[in-house]
């Protein structure tokens, strides 16, 4: 089916302004935003961490982020990486923890001194995986509550190097912060996390909407302008008496009309009932005591 005619647009198309589009935060404005939250983290890890000291809280300090790519966020050796995410947000992160570190808590965590054999195996056993796992999970609840992320975070996958784990591409680039852990005289221990810079602004809330304030409604103070101000007229009905036609056609001057006054006499704003009164006078003027109010 062809047109008859050439298809015109009524109107132009709309060109959103400049102005009003918001530009993606710079990393410049992102990394103290990751600065401040490593802080408020190394401050929930000192208990978060301590099931693997023995119960003894530690001395948790957080370095500045730095700016890295995948292939350079690992340290070389033995090390165990793992690929974290949020259930709700979806926003992937990284996680490295050194091999050696993993091997002298798991020997703390049977009873020995705290040592790493040596030399270093090729690879961790699977009781050092569990090791592992149980650091990450004592990390994920802090650190969801410090991003604040909805859900718990969960481990997608561990690897023990970036290329094996092929969560991103080795250039991708990410904003890492490094935890070193010191536990009285023990030798310290270093947790990394990386946070793709793609991914840095819903990382830390910097894309999320600000919260709308809450307006709690209050009733309006009518002692409070502009009510206060506001002119109102008052009306007192003080007889209605119902006269046939006939009677008000042979009215004449000087007749006397009984008219009997109420006892309680209506005062009205406008048809809105305002109270009860009785009619009296103050200064040789009628004037009206309330006796009750609507």
């Amino acid at each position: 089916m062809k047109p008859e005619r050439p298809l015109v647009a009524q109107r132009p198309l709309a060109r959103h302004s400049a102005a009003l589009l918001r530009p993606a935060p710079a990393a410049a404005e992102l990394l103290p935003l990751l600065a401040r939250a490593g802080e408020q983290l190394a401050r929930k890890l000192r208990l978060a961490l301590a099931p693997v000291h023995g119960g003894e809280a530690a001395v948790v300090d957080c370095s500045a982020p730095e700016e890295l790519t995948v292939g350079a966020f690992a340290p070389p050796g033995l090390v165990s990486i793992g690929l974290l995410a949020a259930i709700a947000d979806a926003q992937p992160l990284l996680a490295c923890v050194e091999g050696e570190t993993v091997l002298r808590l798991l020997d703390r965590a049977f009873g020995g001194p705290g040592e790493a054999p040596s030399p270093l195996p090729r690879e961790l056993p699977l009781s050092a995986e569990l090791m592992v796992q149980r650091i990450e999970m004592l990390v994920g609840p802090p650190l969801a509550a410090t991003l604040g992320l909805e859900g718990p975070i969960r481990v997608l996958r561990r690897a023990a190097s970036t290329a094996e784990l092929a969560a991103m591409s080795e250039d991708t680039a990410l904003a890492v912060l490094t935890f070193t852990i010191r536990e009285g005289a023990r030798p310290a221990w270093t947790l990394r996390l990386g946070f793709p810079m793609a991914a840095l602004a819903d990382l830390t809330g910097a894309a999320r909407p600000a919260p709308k304030p809450v307006r709690t409604a209050t009733p309006a103070d009518p002692l409070e302008p502009p009510f206060a101000d506001m002119p109102l007229t008052l009306r007192a009905v003080l007889v209605d008496v119902p006269l046939p036609l006939a009677t008000l056609s042979a009215l004449e001057v000087g007749q006397v009309l009984a008219v009997p006054v109420a006892r309680n006499v209506p005062l009205r704003i406008g048809e809105c009932l305002v109270g009860l009164g009785t009619v009296g006078a103050v200064d040789d003027r009628v004037a009206l005591q309330l006796t009750q109010l609507a």
